[in-house]
């Protein structure tokens, strides 16, 4: 369960929060697009409407508006860590096809039981991979299969999830791919595959007054 929930965490960027307003110019080589990975668009529409679901299951969930403000104002980069998980999904996928690792839906429902019986149920398993996670109960059984892919892949590469030569191999697979972010949310680093903020004078985060701001 430990490197279930280590590998969770680290291939799951959407955190339990609500996104900042960006103002920004468009990446004009690709107008309409968040990211491109390979020859995949991940659209700003897709993001926002993903971005979405994390907010719409987090007012499920906590239906109280206090409680719901305070959960939105410990962060403001759900947007940006959102993006960041997308993409790192695809890069896995790419590795995990290119290293002949498949995973099947029995897999994934074996998980889950398992985890549901820790958790105590289908609920509280839902419950505690949005919060901990940023998962919404829909997209569960998507991010188990990545968290399988991602033990496969260690497995064949005869490491775990947290060494450096899984992540070298998730490195290559973004090197294959082509990893181009639009600006407004930042750069990645192929070599860490991961996000970069970058800092540009057109780019600037808009949050409400009063809003904490992340440390």
């Amino acid at each position: 369960m430990h490197r279930r929930r280590r590998t969770a965490l680290l291939l799951t960027a959407a955190i339990a929060a609500a996104a900042p307003l960006l103002t920004a110019c468009g990446n004009d080589a690709h107008p309409g697009a968040a990211a491109v990975v390979g020859d995949q668009r991940i659209t700003v529409s897709q993001l926002e409407n993903r971005v979405e679901e994390v907010r719409a299951a987090h007012r499920a969930a906590v239906p109280d508006e206090a409680q719901y403000e305070q959960a939105v104002a410990r962060t403001g980069s759900l947007t940006r860590d959102t993006l960041h998980g997308m993409v790192l999904d695809r890069v896995l996928q790419h590795a995990a096809r290119d290293a002949g690792v498949t995973v099947t839906p029995r897999e994934v429902q074996r998980m889950r039981s398992g985890l549901e019986e820790q958790a105590g149920g289908a609920e509280a398993l839902e419950a505690a991979w949005l919060q901990q996670y940023g998962v919404p109960p829909r997209r569960l059984d998507e991010n188990l299969r990545l968290q399988l892919e991602a033990q496969k892949l260690a497995e064949r590469l005869g490491t775990d999830t947290g060494r450096p030569e899984f992540w070298k191999a998730l490195s290559e697979a973004g090197k294959d791919l082509g990893i181009d972010l639009n600006p407004r949310y930042g750069t990645w680093d192929v070599e860490k595959s991961s996000r970069v903020d970058a800092r540009t004078p057109w780019v600037r985060d808009v949050t409400p007054a009063g809003t904490p701001q992340p440390l």
